[in-house]
């Protein structure tokens, strides 16, 4: 192979030669002209180099990267994304506690040791049944609206899939009534931005990186799914996380059942 020969690279005039006194006097300028146009290039050159701040600014202020991280400035894991579902008419006898006042047990809800939908069986994890429904979140609006919703207990569990590809926590809020559970999956809307449920210690794999959650009152309960790839990358084509949120609601079973025990029908 014939290598070309190296041109001579173009020169280019110096600073000094192209806007030097002595150049803008060939130009015609005086001296006080001179000086104007001095300034007025340090001016634009300033001008330019501040609107490419902020547009340097702007642009990582938008950057949505940002909104895909998975945990808050106080360091919490919370979801990136995030959608609310209001109370069916099928929960309707059981819109209040007291029509359903007998309290959960952690075997009631999380009995099956593995839930399914379509392709992905999920594997039950840790579970654990909390009393202090304030000691299982981060961030404390959340914990107000838990408290003022009349929350008395929290059922949580993990779950991976059989593959080993997601991994998945259920959350399941005992409160007053449905319009407590209907306030609280819709206040979660922008809550969870500054607080969220915390995840139980599973070691690996666990809940990081970009995870998505919904929220879903039913009746006087609330039930919160939490899920997302086990090595914490966004879900690609090949990702069915709505078939993986369907597969840990099989949990819900519990509140059909509730309301079963209440009517002596099953809820349609």
């Amino acid at each position: 192979m014939t290598s070309a020969k190296p041109g001579r690279a173009k020169r280019r005039p110096a600073p000094d030669e192209t806007w030097g006194s002595v150049r803008l006097a060939e130009m015609g300028l005086t001296g006080g002209q001179q000086k104007i146009l001095a300034v007025l290039a340090s001016v634009v050159g300033i001008l330019v180099m501040a609107f490419v701040l902020v547009f340097v600014v702007e642009a990582f202020g938008d950057d949505p990267v940002a909104e895909q991280q998975s945990s808050s400035p106080l360091g919490q894991a919370r979801p990136a994304a995030y959608r609310a579902w209001p109370s069916l008419k099928q929960f309707a006898p059981i819109a209040d506690r007291a029509a359903d006042a007998k309290p959960l047990t952690v075997e009631e809800v999380f009995g099956s040791k593995t839930l399914k939908a379509g392709k992905i069986s999920l594997k039950l994890g840790e579970r654990q049944l909390d009393a202090d429904c304030g000691s299982t979140v981060w961030g404390g609006d959340l914990t107000d609206a838990l408290e003022t919703a009349g929350c008395t207990q929290a059922a949580r569990a993990l779950f991976t899939s059989a593959d080993g590809r997601y991994v998945a926590q259920y959350t399941l809020y005992n409160l007053a009534s449905a319009a407590a559970a209907d306030e609280l999956v819709g206040k979660l809307a922008s809550l969870y931005r500054g607080g969220w449920v915390l995840p139980l210690p599973a070691g690996t794999p666990a809940l990081t990186g970009f995870t998505e959650s919904s929220g879903h009152a039913m009746g006087h309960y609330a039930g919160l799914v939490w899920i997302g790839r086990a090595d914490g990358a966004q879900p690609e084509d090949t990702d069915d996380m709505v078939t993986l949120s369907l597969a840990v609601r099989e949990a819900e079973k519990v509140v059909y059942r509730r309301v079963v025990a209440v009517t002596g029908v099953p809820a349609n």
